[in-house]
């Protein structure tokens, strides 16, 4: 079975509790979005509901900094991407976008996650089944570009004299 690259979520609506006093879309609800698209890339890797309830594995967001681009509202439609950026034995480095139904980019969002083991919890190596999805979707995305995106710091830029 061929990977897709990026991993790309089926298609989701705003919903209308989700807006917030300004008319738009909450910037928490934003997180809930690259959420569910995280959710079926992670089911690729193994990495799903089951892999918690049978093996007592699971993983656990470290950092995230997302950058909110364009504004969504009610009726909008939405898709989430997931590019695996880079890994190692106990680590997931993302990037994500989510577009608009009409393909303009609304917000990305790059984050670190960690491999756990709940008897701890503590963060431990991936077993070797699961390593082989993880290396295997790295594989797929390794010939993506860099995402102009990522990398990004947050910081107030000084004009010098």
């Amino acid at each position: 079975m061929a990977l897709p690259a990026p991993f790309v979520s089926p298609v989701m609506d705003i919903e209308k509790e989700w807006i917030d006093y300004n008319g738009h879309l909450n910037m928490a609800y934003y997180n809930v979005l690259f959420d569910r698209c995280v959710d079926g890339a992670f089911d690729l890797m193994g990495l799903g509901p089951d892999y918690i309830r049978d093996r007592k594995l699971t993983t656990f967001t470290a950092e995230v900094h997302v950058c909110y681009v364009r504004e969504l509202h009610l009726g909008h439609r939405v898709t989430g991407t997931f590019q695996l950026l880079d890994h190692d034995e106990k680590r997931l480095h993302a990037y994500q976008e989510i577009r608009h139904a009409d393909g303009w980019l609304a917000a990305t969002s790059e984050s670190l996650t960690l491999h756990v083991d709940m008897a701890g919890p503590k963060v431990v190596p991936f077993p070797a089944d699961i390593m082989e999805k993880v290396e295997a979707l790295a594989a797929a995305h390794a010939a993506m570009p860099m995402p102009e995106r990522a990398g990004r710091s947050i910081g107030i830029k000084r004009r010098t004299a």
